[in-house]
């Protein structure tokens, strides 16, 4: 007569011993490298394919061992990776052994059982695509184009994939009609709108001079010379996006008015300009090295000359958050700062530039990484091939995560800011009303 057994299978004592350590439930289905299953139904599956998932998890502090283990393979998302994200405290907890609502006894049988699945073995070597120790001075030239290469020279036509024609990298200004959260098919009309409202705001006109700092692929040069007829420099520190900038400005015929440098914004010496764009670039100078961009900005500009900066910025502090170890300064921004609007503000003001406009896009950026990550979804396996899996992975899960953080309130928001140089006798060169400057 067969007995069937009634032991606990992997997933049900994996799972039973998270719970006791973190103290709280976890509200997901959980599938072992056996094939067991455990957890109430869910739309989402955590699969830990192996024992080295959970080794990855239990040695790294916070979300990086989540990170670590999913980049690598080791463990695995099926169904709405949206929802694993959101879940309260989950990600907050998973990463480390709380104790908050758990015994001691409860906690220490934990642990047993993570010792019986081999949980607590040597500490596995992280992804290869995790940022290596960086050398040199934060935010040197040096190091500031290592950082940039890091994100940005990792394949155009990967990048292609999920930001399409446009190749533009920062959030599209969504009009009503494009309301709907999975809108993916006007991610181009989003974009364009974007760039023309930059355009407006600087005021730009026929015959004047623009500096596109952070140009990425020269998207907005390209633009403000088309359609507004002024000539453009473009700097980046990134080789890969000026060649694809290089190669665009050539196509459209725009050689004549467009020149793109691989160039820290540090030396350009040659101004003065009538207007500056920064869009999405100021992320990357860091709160030390914001009152010198501020002040080296307001020298390129000519009396009366518009600055817009276009930067993501923190709600609240993100010190103490797991963010410094994490997914983005590991693997996406290494140097990375978001900063609270504030302190561009000051920056702004304190180096003499006025600041006539700051308007809020977070609700455009919710919608923009949210048609990333459906586009890189339906390319996954060219995403795969261009990229590798361990890079494809990584930036599908900082696509999502970036979609919730603006999505959430009090975490993250984006600003495009407008500042003018005032001229020696106080004029901002501005007309009286924001209908008349925007046109």
């Amino acid at each position: 007569m067969n007995v069937r057994s009634t032991a606990p299978t992997a997933a049900e004592r994996l799972l039973s011993a998270f719970e006791g350590a973190m103290g709280i439930p976890i509200p997901v289905h959980v599938r072992c490298w056996d094939g067991s299953e455990a957890g109430p139904d869910s739309d989402v599956t955590v699969v830990f394919r192996n024992r080295r998932a959970v080794q990855t998890v239990l040695w790294s502090p916070n979300e990086l061992g989540l990170v670590r283990a999913y980049v690598s393979g080791d463990l695995e998302i099926e169904g709405d990776a949206f929802r694993l994200l959101t879940l309260p405290d989950l990600v907050d907890r998973l990463g480390t052994l709380s104790v908050r609502g758990s015994d001691r006894g409860t906690v220490l049988k934990s642990l047993a059982t993570f010792v019986r699945l081999g949980g607590l073995g040597l500490r596995p070597t992280p992804p290869s695509v995790e940022v290596a120790r960086r050398r040199g001075a934060k935010h040197s030239k040096a190091r500031d184009a290592s950082s940039v290469s890091h994100h940005y020279d990792v394949g155009n036509d990967f990048y292609r994939l999920f930001l399409g024609p446009t190749m533009v990298y920062s959030c599209g200004y969504w009009d009503q009609r494009s309301d709907d959260r999975d809108a993916i098919g006007t991610l181009e009309e989003a974009q364009n709108e974007k760039l023309d409202l930059v355009c407006r705001k600087l005021g730009l006109q026929s015959g004047m001079r623009l500096l596109d700092v952070g140009c990425g692929w020269g998207s907005l040069a390209i633009h403000a010379a088309e359609k507004y007829d002024v000539s453009v420099v473009g700097v980046t520190l990134s080789h890969e996006q000026a060649e694809w900038a290089q190669a665009r400005v050539s196509e459209a015929g725009l050689s004549d008015l467009i020149e793109i440098r691989v160039q820290d914004y540090r030396d350009v010496v040659d101004g003065p300009f009538d207007a500056i764009s920064s869009i999405g670039m100021s992320e990357h100078v860091g709160d030390s090295a914001l009152p010198e961009y501020a002040q080296h900005l307001l020298d390129l500009l000519r009396p009366e000359g518009r600055l817009l900066n276009h930067a993501i910025a923190s709600v609240r502090s993100l010190t103490g958050t797991g963010n410094s170890s994490g997914l983005i300064e590991n693997y996406i921004f290494p140097d990375g700062e978001v900063l609270p609007l504030s302190r561009t503000l000051d920056a702004f003001e304190r180096a003499g530039l006025e600041v006539r406009d700051v308007e809020a896009l977070r609700e455009h950026y919710a919608l923009t990484p949210r048609a990333w990550v459906g586009r890189l979804r339906d390319s996954w396996d060219d995403a795969i091939r261009l990229a590798g899996a361990e890079r494809a992975r990584t930036w599908l899960l900082y696509l999502a995560a970036s979609a919730l953080g603006f999505e959430e309130k009090g975490r993250l928001t984006i600003h495009q800011v407008l500042a003018v140089r005032p001229s020696d006798d106080g004029s901002s060169g501005l007309p009286r009303t924001r209908a008349l400057w925007l046109g």
